[in-house]
C-alpha cells in the first residue's frame, strides 16, 4: 500500500495538451475514480504514474517518493489494460504467473505462485479456466483473468483502464461487484478510470471529474452527486441527463422563462433581480402526481404535457412539455402517463439546482439549490438511474 501524489501534471502530444496542471492526492488504500469522457485524459493520467510516458512538467510521487527518472518496474504498480493485453500462446494459468516469473518484482518460488494463482482464481471464479488459452475464452472470462495477472503480486498502487468497457450491461454490474470486494480485500491504493458514472458512483471512495485533461471536481461520490461544481459535472452523472431549464429572477421568485416552473429565491443564495439563471433537475428525482403523492411546501408542482412515453423495462421515460421546454421524467412503469396527456408532476426544492447562466453549458458553475439541503438526512447517489437502484449510504 502507498499514497500517491500527483503535483500540477501536464503531459503534451505535439500541440495537443491531454492532462493540464493535474493535481492529486490519493489515500493508503483508497479506491480512487478518475471520471471523464473519451479524450478527457484519463489513460494518458495513467500511463503517466506507472512511468510508461513521460510527463512534461509536475511530479508524481509513490509512496513519498519522486517518481522521476524512475523506471515503469521500478515503481511496483500494477496496471490493467482496456484491452486485456493476455498473451495469446500462453494459457490462463501461463498468463497469471507471467508477472512472478518476471524477476523484476521479486523472486516467487513454484509453490508461492501456485498459492498467489489459487488465492486470485478462487477469488475470481476462474479455477476452471486455468487450462483454456485466451482465445477461448468469453469477454467477460478475458477480462477476469486481465484483472488476475495484476492482483497476483503485491503492489504498491493499482492502476485500471477501464477495464469493463468490453463487456455487456449484465456482465458490467457482476464485475463491478466483484471490483468492489477485491479493493475492500486487498486494501491496496487503486487508481481506476472510466467514462461509466455508474462504475464511478459505485466504486470510488472518492472520483475526480476530468474535462479536457483539467480536474473540474473532486469529491465523494454523494457530494458530486448532490453538489455538482457546474453543468458538465451534473450532466456526466446520470442517464438520462440532466434537465436544464433557462430561468430568470423575476420579483424575488426564480420563474421559468417562457413556463410554470417557480419557487422563491432561497435565502442562502446570492441571485439579483433580472438574473438569469439555468435550473437543472434530474430525470430520476421528478415524479407524477397521484392522489397519494407526498405534498408540502419543499416540494414543487407543475403542469405539463406528456409528449412521448418509451417503456425501459421497469421504468418509462417521459418527455413532458412544460411551457416551451421538454423535461424528461423517469418514472415507475406503475405510476405512469400515456402521450398527449396533461399531467402534473414534483420534484423536492433540495434537488433543484441553481446554475449560473452561460452560452456553454459546460461552463454554468452551480451557485446552489432552491432549498438546503439537511445533512445528516441527505440522500446517497444511486448506481444506476436508469433502474432507481443501489442507492449508496
Amino acid at each position: 500500500m502507498a499514497t500517491v501524489e500527483i503535483e500540477n501534471m501536464t503531459k503534451r502530444y505535439g500541440k495537443i495538451t491531454a492532462v493540464d496542471g493535474m493535481s492529486l492526492s490519493l489515500g493508503d488504500g483508497e479506491f480512487f475514480v478518475v471520471l471523464g469522457p473519451s479524450g478527457a485524459g484519463k489513460t494518458t493520467t495513467l500511463k503517466s504514474v506507472a512511468g510508461l510516458v513521460d510527463i512534461d512538467e509536475g511530479e508524481v510521487k509513490i509512496g513519498g517518493r519522486t517518481m522521476t527518472q524512475i523506471e515503469p518496474y521500478q515503481r511496483n504498480v500494477g496496471m490493467a489494460f482496456e484491452s486485456y493485453a493476455l498473451y495469446p500462446q500462453k494459457t490462463v494459468f501461463e498468463n497469471l504467473a507471467s508477472p512472478l516469473k518476471s524477476g523484476r518484482t521479486g523472486t516467487y518460488s513454484t509453490q508461492d505462485q501456485k498459492q498467489r494463482i489459487d488465492l486470485v482464481t478462487t477469488t475470481l471464479g476462474i479455477n476452471p479456466l486455468l487450462k483454456r488459452f485466451p482465445r477461448e475464452l468469453s469477454n467477460g472470462q478475458r477480462q477476469r483473468v486481465a484483472l488476475g495477472r495484476v492482483l497476483v503480486r503485491e503492489a504498491d498502487v493499482y492502476l485500471l483502464d477501464e477495464p469493463l468497457s468490453h463487456l455487456d450491461a449484465k456482465l458490467r454490474a457482476a464485475m463491478r461487484a466483484e471490483l468492489k470486494q477485491l479493493g475492500e480485500m486487498s486494501n491496496t491504493t487503486s487508481l481506476y478510470v472510466t467514462h461509466d458514472y455508474q462504475e464511478a458512483l459505485s466504486l470510488g471512495d472518492r472520483i475526480a471529474v476530468l474535462h479536457h485533461g483539467t480536474v473540474v471536481q473532486v469529491g465523494t461520490p454523494e457530494q458530486i452527486w448532490q453538489e455538482p461544481t457546474n453543468a458538465f459535472v451534473a450532466k456526466e452523472l446520470g442517464q438520462p441527463e440532466i434537465n436544464l431549464i433557462d430561468a430568470e429572477v423575476v420579483d424575488g421568485h426564480v420563474r421559468q422563462v417562457n413556463g410554470g416552473i417557480e419557487f422563491p429565491v432561497p435565502h442562502d443564495v446570492d441571485l439579483a433581480r433580472g438574473q438569469r439563471v439555468r435550473l437543472g433537475i434530474r430525470p430520476s428525482d421528478l415524479e407524477l402526481v397521484t392522489p397519494d403523492s407526498r405534498s408540502g411546501p419543499e416540494w414543487l408542482r407543475v403542469n405539463g404535457t406528456v409528449e412521448l412515453a418509451e417503456r425501459l423495462g421497469r421504468n418509462v421515460e417521459l418527455a413532458v412539455h412544460v411551457g416551451a421546454v421538454e423535461v424528461i421524467v423517469l418514472t415507475s412503469s406503475e405510476h405512469t402517463a400515456h402521450e398527449g396527456e396533461t399531467v402534473e408532476i414534483q420534484v423536492r426544492l433540495r434537488e433543484v439546482h441553481i446554475f449560473e447562466h452561460g452560452e456553454d453549458d459546460d461552463d454554468c458553475v452551480r451557485v446552489g439549490a432552491a432549498a438546503p439541503r439537511e445533512r445528516a438526512t441527505a440522500t446517497p447517489a444511486p448506481q444506476s438511474e436508469g433502474e432507481h437502484a443501489g442507492r449508496r449510504g
